[in-house]
């Protein structure tokens, strides 16, 4: 079984392939993010271009995809929520992470996207960047403030 790199556990040939080779269109918005991973990780991008909304192809640089997906060693894709989506409805948004090897660097791609269906078609509108989450420090305590371990004493006669 040559496992579908889009992390869903199933063979390719009965996962993504069908999407990607245009058999059948992809039922769900979740199954199109996956399916457009996978287009990435096989080096099919001409799908890519056909998955994007009319009104979304004019940054599209075909050229510019297919290298990225060619020098790219594509690592897996996490989805981390949907919304709405499904076969029954008209939009949808999926968040994922997509980790790849670049050079010799470890990348992650963390992308919200939008997609719409049309005349039963999925396709993708666009997507954004979800940035890190910041390090979030502690706040400092005041030597005059209570010690934090309970002692009932100030801070600096007691923990500092």
């Amino acid at each position: 079984m040559n496992e579908c790199p889009c992390g869903s556990g199933s063979a390719y040939e009965s996962c993504c392939e069908p999407y990607i080779t245009g058999k059948e269109p992809a039922p769900t918005a979740e199954a199109l993010m996956r399916s457009r991973y996978t287009a990435f990780a096989v080096k099919q991008v001409d799908y890519l271009g056909d998955t994007l909304a009319p009104e979304s192809k004019h940054d599209y640089d075909e050229a510019q995809v297919q290298n990225w997906a060619e020098t790219s060693t594509w690592l897996g894709l996490t989805i981390v929520s949907t919304s709405d989506g499904q076969p029954g409805d008209e939009k949808g948004e999926v968040e994922f992470i997509a980790k790849f090897k670049q050079q010799g660097a470890l990348h992650t791609h963390h992308e919200a996207s939008k997609f719409e269906k049309r005349d039963g078609i999925w396709l993708y509108i666009d997507g954004d960047i979800v940035p890190p989450m910041p390090i979030k420090k502690d706040k400092k305590i005041g030597r005059n403030e209570p010690c934090p371990c309970g002692s009932g004493k100030k801070y600096k006669k007691c923990c500092a």
